[in-house]
């Protein structure tokens, strides 16, 4: 425990985080720094204090070699704690057991098996405090680092101490990215003085001594190791001076001249046991055996304090491990893993036997490129495709054969795209396309480089290669090219004002492909009319698809009900749910731009439904800010707030932009200016640097929308006239709409005349939202003794629609046209009713400009405090949920929280609301 010397501050930080987690808090730390500099010894120690009392300890570490294991550290850290597995909902009972290979199952999610192990860690510290120990978190496999940052933020009541070690210098854990942080640096001069006294030969100068601590900045290791061996005179020239390379590399260096110094051997004793990533003890000996290398080899290296050997097998620090590693020649490293894939039982264990057989082959090697592709299988069937991916991509470059090599090179590109990491796709694909791929593998790969530049390039970059991928697939498989030609559509749609020649292109190659009556093909045939001859004929075909969508909706949602009483159902509507994510945003943009809010409420509830009740949670990045703008327009924007809350826990790129749009809006309906204005501008700046035209138009409704509200009508004219510049579908008639109320109120009536023509156009449509759209424009541009008459079919249109931000809206606008008819009687009936809806609603600047009218009536009326929270915006979540008869299990499954943190929640949320029990909980949110 000497690295601990002058560690006081950071002891008292472990000590008050074991108080907090033994009164009933959940913490996170990731401990940080460079190597050697005591991140293992304070692990160790908290360890030891952690097991002088009530709980208990579970420990696991990242290693180098292991990083292409899917879930390798997350299923060491979990093992012991499997006993409450049982506890878990069946759903993630059952994510759990196949992502550890405890049993055959669909491959689950990375959230669901978040999810579960969150609930893991729970339900064994409802018994006794939890503490977790996770050293060397920078060489975490991809799934074990994802799912264990995706706990450590949902983490809150559960009494468990999560901790990492992450080295730098290295490539930073993006996973562990603003978690709380304990950064460890040098020890104090004085005690790096202490440290390095124990290890001196002999006296040494003090200016010499100095030196040293300043060479290694007080880093503890630095201090212990790099002084072994020399004697005082060599110490007086110091460890190379400026230049002599990283302190990390010149430690290793001094490992890597003891292990030079050790029999040979010993020295093939120490490499089995680096490129052995688990420290399996009996496995090793096993391996040596077979090298014929006895016991004996192992006492030179104990003697050196550079490995620890019994029935598992640890080395001093990591750096003697990579010392040990980068030291050795091919030949050598060829025959460790040799050793350990014969020794390896296949039965037991045949991943690591097949990297370990990959690792020892010479040259192309098709038996070790037949065992990974196999132990890719198993990893995808677990849900590791980033580990799928690395094995793929190893088979790939030990295959002999072109044709072997171009199929896994695909297959490796297609993993990797699948996990999130397009970056090694393209390489990949190209090698693919060197070797023999029969025509269906060529249009795969062309749909999977447009996948990649999609995922990289969003917009119009990722347009041009989804058209040529569906032209591959014409002949080939229509349907396939109906959805990549419908996907092709999309990024147009998204690229915007930034691209304006996509929608035609896009265009141009729906028309060249065979027509389809499912739903992508509608869809196809619908956005092909709507970009050639324009809104008023596309929207037949648009409800036409959107229909289609929505029958297809039900019977998934029935799928998915009966999955609740038997597992495959449930499975194959997991399956149903994920294809039918291409068609939700389809859906959704017809829905908006028909102006149909209840087919876009209906669409985005199943989508969000079905997605929790199957474990399909990919699918809420995209539904939840989708459901969340159809909520804002109902004017629930309370709940809407909830779904971009439960949507930030879920964050993927793919649902960036979405979000981005959702808040924006939501932000302007509230009304309150800066903070709305800061949400409008990120959507902006993301508009403009990703070319996202789609994303600066709903940043210009949404500017239009505060500005309006605020009364401030120049500038929502020309946030408004930004919006109407292209015709964004879904959005220009939005936008529209914002410009005749702004242009009418700051006095351009022509402006105002032409954007109400607009909205005669879209009202063919004829739906309730855009034949009220269109009734207020008459209202605000037409005759003034007509004006009447339109604002109350408005307020039908927008009553029947379910448009209640829309219906207040009209309201105020009535009201305050009846206060300068000097009808003030009338005017107030209508104010004091808009200023009650805004108010209720959440929308501040409404409701604000509803009270100022009001006024001007001369009635009086109090400032109401809009939305005024006694929750915090989750209390508030879990508080309806619960008011609603959702249990706590199913409360955190749905916010992605454990049931000890909702019950947690719950009784705050009494506290707060004076209420004792679930029952009252509906009557006490009524009464704010």
């Amino acid at each position: 425990m000497t690295q601990v010397l002058g560690r006081g501050r950071e002891l008292a930080e472990l000590d008050r985080l074991l108080r907090e987690v033994r009164d009933g808090r959940s913490r996170v730390l990731v401990v940080s720094g460079e190597a050697g500099v005591g991140k293992s010894v304070l692990l160790d120690r908290l360890a030891v204090r952690a097991a002088q009392g009530p709980g208990r300890t579970v420990r696991a570490a990242g290693a180098e070699a292991e990083a292409e294991f899917a879930y390798a550290a997350l299923q060491r850290l979990c093992a012991p704690l499997l006993e409450h597995l049982a506890a878990l909902p069946p759903v993630q009972q059952e994510a759990l057991r196949v992502a550890f290979g405890l049993s055959a199952g669909p491959p689950p999610e990375l959230l669901l098996v978040g999810l579960a192990v969150l609930g893991l860690f729970a339900e064994a510290a409802a018994e006794a405090p939890l503490v977790c120990l996770v050293d060397d978190a920078q060489w975490l496999d991809l799934m074990s680092r994802r799912i264990l940052a995706f706990v450590g933020r949902r983490l809150d009541a559960e009494s468990v101490a999560l901790v990492f070690a992450e080295r730098t210098g290295v490539a930073p854990v993006e996973e562990l990215a603003g978690l709380p942080e304990l950064r460890l640096g040098g020890l104090a001069e004085a005690d790096a003085r202490a440290l390095l006294e124990r290890v001196l030969p002999g006296p040494v100068d003090a200016l010499v001594r100095d030196r040293i601590v300043a060479e290694t900045g007080g880093n503890p290791l630095a201090l212990l190791e790099l002084p072994r061996g020399r004697s005082a005179a060599e110490l007086a020239f110091g460890f190379g001076g400026v230049g002599a390379g990283p302190l990390e590399t010149r430690v290793e260096e001094g490992f890597r001249r003891r292990v030079d110094a050790l029999p040979s051997d010993t020295r093939a004793l120490l490499l089995v046991a680096a490129v052995e990533p688990v420290g399996d003890g009996p496995l090793l000996w096993q391996a040596l055996r077979l090298l014929g290398i006895g016991p004996e080899a192992a006492a030179p290296a104990e003697a050196a304090e550079l490995i620890s050997l019994g029935a598992s097998v640890r080395f001093r620090h990591p750096l003697v491990r990579s010392a040990v590693w980068r030291g050795a020649d091919a030949a050598g490293l060829r025959a460790a893993h040799g050793a350990l894939a014969e020794a390896t039982d296949a039965g037991r264990d045949p991943d690591r036997q097949a990297w370990h057989r990959a690792h020892a082959a010479l040259g192309p090697d098709e038996p070790a490129a037949v065992a990974l592709e196999r132990s890719a299988d198993r990893a995808l069937a677990r849900g590791g495709r980033a580990a799928a991916a690395a094995v793929l991509e190893r088979a790939a470059a030990l295959s002999p054969d072109p044709k072997g090599r171009a199929r896994r090179s695909l297959a490796a590109a297609a993993a990797y795209l699948a996990a999130g990491v397009p970056a090694p796709a393209p390489d990949l694909l190209a090698a693919a396309e060197l070797g023999p791929l029969d025509p269906v593998r060529q249009a795969e790969a062309g749909r999977l480089r447009a996948k990649a530049a999609a995922m990289t390039t969003a917009g119009l970059g990722a347009v041009r290669p989804l058209l040529e991928a569906a032209e591959r697939f014409r002949d080939l498989d229509p349907a396939a090219a109906r959805e990549t030609c419908l996907a092709a559509f999309g990024a147009a749609v998204w690229a915007g004002r930034h691209g304006a020649d996509g929608l035609r292109w896009a265009a141009e190659a729906a028309g060249a492909l065979p027509p389809g009556e499912e739903p992508a093909g509608l869809f196809l045939r619908a956005l092909a009319t709507w970009t050639t001859a324009g809104p008023a004929t596309a929207a037949p075909l648009l409800a036409a698809a959107l229909g289609s969508v929505v029958e297809a909706e039900v019977a998934v949602a029935g799928k998915a009900e009966a999955g609740k009483a038997e597992a495959g159902k449930a499975r194959k509507a997991g399956e149903v749910a994920e294809a039918g994510l291409a068609l939700l945003r389809p859906a959704v943009d017809a829905a908006a731009e028909l102006g149909d809010l209840r087919s876009w409420l209906e669409v985005t509830e199943r989508a969000v439904g079905s997605a929790r009740a199957t474990g399909t949670l990919s699918v809420l990045p995209t539904a939840l800010p989708l459901r969340a703008v159809a909520l804002a327009h109902a004017g629930r924007l309370t709940e809407a707030w909830d779904q971009l809350a439960e949507g930030t826990a879920v964050e993927e790129a793919a649902g960036a932009a979405a979000r981005l749009a959702a808040t924006a809006l939501l932000g302007a309906y509230r009304g309150q200016e800066r903070p709305a204005l800061e949400l409008i501008e990120a959507a902006e700046r993301e508009g403009e640097q990703y070319g996202l035209g789609r994303l600066t138009a709903a940043a210009a409704c949404a500017r239009a929308v505060l500005h309006n509200g605020l009364g401030n009508y120049p500038l929502a004219v020309a946030a408004a006239r930004q919006g109407v510049e292209h015709r964004d579908l879904g959005l220009h008639g939005w936008a529209s709409s914002e410009l005749v109320e702004a242009a009418a109120r700051a006095g351009e009536p022509a402006l105002a005349a032409r954007a109400r023509e607009r909205l005669a156009q879209w009202a063919g449509a004829g739906t309730p939202w855009a034949l009220g759209a269109l009734a207020v424009a008459d209202a605000l541009t037409g005759a003034p003794e007509r004006a009447e008459d339109h604002y109350r079919a408005a307020l039908d249109r927008f009553g029947q629609g379910g448009l209640g931000v829309l219906e207040a809206r009209a309201r105020l606008l009535l009201g305050e046209w009846l206060r300068r008819q000097n009808r003030r009687a009338q005017a107030r009936t209508e104010l004091r009713a808009a200023h009650e809806a805004a108010a209720a609603m959440g929308l501040e600047a409404f409701a604000e400009r509803a009270r100022r009218e009001l006024l001007a009536t001369g009635e009086t009326v109090r400032r109401r405090s809009v939305g005024e929270p006694v929750l915090t915006p989750q209390e508030a979540q879990i508080a309806r949920l619960a008011a609603t008869g959702h249990p706590n299990a199913e409360i955190g499954a749905q916010l992605f929280l454990s049931p000890r943190t909702v019950e947690w929640h719950l009784r705050k949320v009494f506290a707060k609301l004076g209420v004792s029990s679930r029952r009252e909980i509906e009557a006490a949110l009524a009464g704010r």
